[in-house]
């Protein structure tokens, strides 16, 4: 089902001579709890995008629909709600407040929202994510890989509808940042959230159902894993040795 749509997608900085287009003229759909992987050298665009998608990063031109809801169509207060309670972000750096332990960064934005915690989600949560024994701990006394686990709880709390992830394994070392995919991974699959992720890892890119490239600000290729073909771990191009089938 047709859940994200990005349509004619423009996204200029600067004027004159210094005029940057970061994305030109982007469309593209994505379906209902699908995990999609976007990909490109640095300064393609990719990470643009998903700021665009999340409502972060307001576009010059074009429309992006989330459920059928323009989300540049009302005001600034209508659009912070929308990234409150419609989208999970996850960025390279976990972004905590060093003041605040494990459960208070976690809820911070049901608080903020001046919502009721959800008490049950908040221990499924803490289950699922190892940090159970670590909830009154501060980020300094957590590991890089709690801080990010930490990170994605606040991103899930609010059940948001689509996950956006921005590298979110960058500043781990390889055995953390494969945790961190295989949660967000798990939450895709359990609670059937739409999953986009900015990676420069081939490996993780190569775990997603769909993988989109973008160079330029233009998407350059958009492949899909056949049915049922497990994920390939190698090295080397992505697009090369995966069998996809290409729309």
């Amino acid at each position: 089902m047709e859940f994200l749509t990005v349509h004619n997608l423009c996204k200029i900085y600067g004027t004159g001579e210094n005029q940057v287009t970061a994305l030109d003229h982007v469309s593209l759909t994505i379906e209902k709890g699908e995990f999609t992987a976007l990909i490109g050298a640095s300064g393609s665009g990719k990470s643009t995008l998903l700021h665009a998608i999340a409502g972060v990063d307001v576009p010059t031109s074009g429309k992006i629909f989330l459920d059928g809801q323009d989300i540049y169509a009302g005001n600034n207060e209508q659009l912070a709600i929308f990234r409150r309670r419609q989208v999970g972000l996850i960025y390279q750096f976990n972004n905590l407040i060093p003041t605040l332990n494990v459960v208070e960064n976690i809820t911070l934005p049901i608080l903020m929202d001046k919502r009721k915690v959800n008490k049950e989600r908040l221990m499924e949560l803490l289950e699922l994510l190892g940090l159970k024994d670590r909830r009154n701990h501060l980020p300094n006394q957590l590991s890089g890989g709690q801080q990010q686990r930490a990170a994605i709880g606040r991103a899930l709390m609010n059940a948001p509808a689509v996950m956006l992830a921005d590298e979110p394994t960058g500043a781990l070392d390889s055995r953390n940042g494969q945790e961190i995919i295989r949660l967000l991974k798990e939450s895709n699959k359990k609670y059937g959230q739409t999953l986009i992720l900015v990676t420069h890892d081939e490996n993780i890119a190569l775990q997603a159902q769909r993988i989109i490239t973008i160079a330029d600000g233009r998407v350059v290729k958009d492949d899909k894993m056949l049915p049922g073909q497990p994920p390939i771990q190698r090295t080397g191009s992505v697009s090369m040795e995966r069998q996809v089938v290409q729309p």
